[in-house]
């Protein structure tokens, strides 16, 4: 059994149940999220894939970041957000839903702070720099 002190991100959010109930509330909330479907890519992805598979492998993918036994078996971000045309703001969108479910399940300052780095690792796989209108003529 591991210390507070020491134990892994995985541990203090309450492990793989816990997870999948922020996973669970996150998705239903940014799937229906009118800025986000305002991307017409993005929303046909959000109705193309079944809710309860992108569920299951954002649930991997946050266990195995944060330090559990679970392994990820999607796609790279690079090769399941590139063909989106994620805007910086879209980005931001998304963020502001994952800090309203983490308030939401009362996920410890510390603990926001350490996912909000780790999925900060992804946003360069995620997000186009590029201008709006370059996207609109791309």
């Amino acid at each position: 059994m591991s210390t507070p002190s020491t134990a892994s991100l995985y541990e203090r959010l309450g492990g793989v149940y816990a997870i999948a109930a922020v996973v669970d509330a996150f998705i239903d909330r940014i799937m229906v999220n009118p800025k986000l479907n305002a991307n017409p890519l993005v929303d046909e992805a959000h109705h193309r894939v079944p809710k309860a598979g992108f569920k299951y492998l954002v649930t991997e993918m946050v266990c195995m970041a944060t330090g559990g036994p679970q392994r990820y078996t999607g796609k790279s971000m690079a090769d399941s957000h590139r063909h989106l045309k994620i805007t910086p703001a879209e980005w931001d969108v998304f963020a502001q839903d994952f800090k309203a479910v983490l308030d939401q399940f009362k996920v410890p300052e510390r603990e926001q702070q350490e996912l909000f780095e780790l999925v900060g690792t992804t946003r360069g796989d995620i997000v186009m720099e590029e201008a709006p209108s370059a996207r609109k003529a791309g």
